[in-house]
């Protein structure tokens, strides 16, 4: 991450005329088997997936039968990939699972937030304020509660040797394709360890999640479950009618998504047995869902037409503190490669759109 060259412009923020913010990246296509289709910027830049990781941490909760055993339905599978805005059904969710564990959030390791929404942060400080169920990543550590509980282990579920994190691990290597407890260990957000890896083995993993590969068939048979409750939750994982959500219904939940901290967004294709990572260098959220809309454009995954509205569907509209809009954003990667120096950084030039096809 050095390198300048490991990204290239993905997208403008303009303001009347004129760019007011440039956003860099890195785009990664493979299939299941690791083969590159596609890469803007370093296929091998190596990053935090954060929150992007959900899916692979929430199949240990159901190949190790803990959902089963607590009777959970699919819209608490898909809370255990949420990074949810804690809307007031998403809190239910989890206070509900809680319940069924026999445990308060005190058991939670993330520590207390507010919701994301101004009018539920109203009602949560009516309610006492921050609270650890409102963390966006308690339906993932109610996951790992349950794991635990389920194996007769302590609830001690951060512990990098806890059994609820060793499941984890052998899945996240089962499908990364190299082994998971050799990389790279930071700490999220919510306590748990963070892993860095390679743009391109994350784009392998998610298409290998989106066919249910494994030899394992328990590990099959989880993928399957996880990724049929992302498409069929789609609120859940992010908050209502969210970029997350509306990409998944304008797919008709043939794209998969989650995205993490810092700009990280991982999709799956499973008719197409594709697997996308987006990475933007600043971290900025904001043009990610863009990005992947032209994406799914590119390979065919949705008409060009189609691709083109959805970026106009996801992207935040720049207004002025009266609601009026006042600038847009554009996604330039793929366009045709500008004529006039005004239109082109210098480091579009020298990043330039790497495509390797073998």
């Amino acid at each position: 991450m050095t390198d300048g060259t490991d990204y290239v412009e993905l997208a403008r923020i303009w303001r009347g005329p004129v760019v007011e913010s440039v956003h860099r990246g890195t785009v990664v296509v493979t299939n299941f088997e690791g083969k590159l289709l596609g890469s803007w910027g370093d296929a091998g830049l190596m990053t935090f997936p954060r929150s992007a990781l959900k899916p692979f941490q929430a199949m240990g909760l159901v190949e190790s039968g803990a959902a089963e055993a607590f009777n959970l339905s699919d819209e608490y599978i898909a809370m255990a990939c949420a990074s949810h805005d804690a809307e007031p059904f998403q809190v239910g969710l989890v206070g509900d699972w809680l319940g069924r564990l026999g445990l308060t959030e005190e058991a939670l390791v993330c520590g207390p937030a507010l919701p994301r929404r101004e009018a539920d942060q109203a009602t949560a400080f009516a309610n006492g304020g921050a609270r650890r169920i409102y963390h966006n990543c308690s339906g993932k550590h109610c996951g790992f509660l349950t794991v635990a509980k389920h194996l007769g282990a302590g609830l001690d579920y951060a512990d990098p040797a806890h059994p609820a994190q060793k499941l984890y691990l052998s899945i996240l290597s089962d499908y990364l394709g190299r082994d998971a407890t050799k990389l790279p260990v930071g700490r999220d957000g919510c306590g748990l360890p963070a892993l860095a890896m390679p743009m391109r083995d994350l784009a392998k993993a998610v298409a290998r999640l989106g066919l249910g590969y494994s030899p394992n068939a328990a590990r099959r048979a989880a993928a399957k479950r996880v990724l049929g409750a992302m498409a069929a939750f789609p609120d859940h994982l992010s908050g209502l009618d969210s970029p997350t959500s509306r990409i998944v219904r304008a797919t008709g939940g043939r794209v998969v998504v989650k995205g993490g901290a810092e700009g990280f967004l991982l999709a799956a294709v499973p008719d197409s047995g594709l697997g996308i990572a987006i990475k933007t260098a600043d971290g900025a959220a904001r043009v990610k869902y863009g990005v992947l809309a032209r994406t799914l454009g590119h390979f065919g995954v949705l008409p060009l037409a189609e691709a083109e509205a959805l970026i106009d569907a996801v992207n935040p509209q720049i207004t002025d503190s009266t609601g009026a809009l006042v600038g847009g954003t554009e996604i330039v990667f793929e366009k045709p490669v500008p004529t006039s120096e005004t239109k082109a950084t210098l480091g579009f030039w020298l990043g330039g759109v790497k495509e390797a096809f073998f």
